[in-house]
């Protein structure tokens, strides 16, 4: 029995750290050889995780790069657009995004010349609504960040409505796909975004540092990154001090030498979804979070994810009793193997590919010790 319910933080696969470490010893044979074929090799291998990424996400090739992370990815981004697409606008951002972004964004503000507006969640609720952010979306928007699925609410957003709404009002339009991606569908050929962030650390098994960047051609073309090196250059090699030119690709976001070990640690994940199908993922995963909120509704329990399958991500969040303790109810389902985690009042379960149908009757009925059960109330 395996009760892993932490993809909203680590995803896992079977057989992971078998592939993993094949990966890593490949890479740790190749380059700790006495030749000169390590970089050679390595770059091919970071070629490899940015085309698993461009399949995955259906992007124009030459259109997405590596990043540490997503708020390493958006802050090269924004230094990288023309002064005149931010200065004196407004940014919108959800109050529910990812918090590392919105502490960039608040930081960044003063010197891009910016407003950071954020849409507030309405009193008692867990996620803000797409009408609410498009109430506050008009012309004035210089860029919005919309966030594809939330991590604290499992909420996923109508990015298809929020992407035609921006168009509509000229906005530069981002996602971060981070909570979803991997568990849930997503393209940017069946969805026109302007620029795509994420990292490959929740529902596509990979590691930390293993993030990525993609910009649609058209925006591409205009921007020239503050961050930049001799990797944001057609040829690295070029070291002629005067004569720096950006690469006319995504490489021109790419600047000193490239990390390479998270993506080679993140390519057997991104290769087990890809072979597995996002249809597959999502039908056993829906499966699993049915259940647990069939027991919440059953036993009286607060459910601060959305009901309907197609608002939610891949995870289902519940309310946990003012004073309830949230630590000791995690330690104690730790003591049961049952892995989760809490974000305040707030229970964070996340059931993937290993957790099984018997890990999540064990967790109903510890959580029916906790929490309280219904039907325990009535005898």
């Amino acid at each position: 029995m395996s009760g892993y319910f932490l993809y909203h933080s680590i995803g896992t696969f079977p057989g992971k750290a078998k592939h993993m470490a094949a990966a890593l010893a490949e890479f740790s044979s190749v380059w700790s050889a006495e030749d000169d074929g390590q970089w050679p090799a390595a770059l091919a291998a970071r070629q490899r995780f940015i085309e698993a990424w461009t399949r995955l996400i259906e992007a124009p090739r030459g259109t997405l790069t590596t990043a540490e992370n997503v708020t390493s990815a958006l802050y090269s981004l924004i230094g990288g657009l023309p002064a005149e697409r931010l200065a004196g606008k407004r940014l919108l951002v959800a109050a529910d995004c990812f918090p590392s972004l919105h502490f960039l964004l608040a930081g960044l503000a003063e010197r891009f010349g910016f407003m950071l507006d954020t849409v507030p969640l309405r009193p008692g609720e867990s996620w803000v609504r797409d009408e609410d952010f498009i109430a506050r979306w008009q012309e004035d928007v210089g860029l919005a960040l919309i966030t594809f699925v939330t991590s604290t609410a499992s909420h996923r957003c109508g990015v298809e409505r929020l992407a035609a709404h921006g168009r509509a009002m000229g906005s530069i339009v981002g996602v971060d796909v981070t909570q979803g991606i991997g568990v849930a569908p997503f393209s940017v050929a069946a969805t026109p975004l302007d620029f795509v962030v994420s990292t490959s650390l929740k529902w596509l098994c990979g590691s930390s540092g293993a993030g990525i960047l993609q910009v649609a051609p058209e925006l591409l073309a205009t921007c020239r990154p503050e961050l930049r090196g001799w990797f944001s250059q057609p040829n690295p090699f070029s070291w002629d001090l005067d004569a720096f030119a950006y690469a006319d690709d995504a490489r021109r976001f790419d600047h000193g030498t490239p990390a390479i070990l998270a993506s080679l640690a993140s390519l057997p994940g991104l290769e087990w979804v890809e072979k597995t199908g996002i249809d597959a993922i999502r039908a056993q995963n829906a499966t699993l979070v049915e259940r647990i909120i069939s027991a919440a509704l059953d036993n009286g329990w607060t459910l601060r994810s959305p009901l309907d399958a197609r608002e939610r991500g891949g995870s289902v969040m519940l309310g946990l009793p003012q004073g309830g303790e949230a630590a000791r109810i995690i330690a104690s389902l730790r003591n049961e193997r049952l892995y989760c985690d809490a974000r305040g009042t707030t229970l964070r379960l996340s059931p993937g590919m290993v957790t099984t149908e018997a890990a999540v009757e064990a967790l109903i009925a510890k959580l029916e010790e906790h929490i309280g059960s219904r039907h325990r109330r009535a005898s």
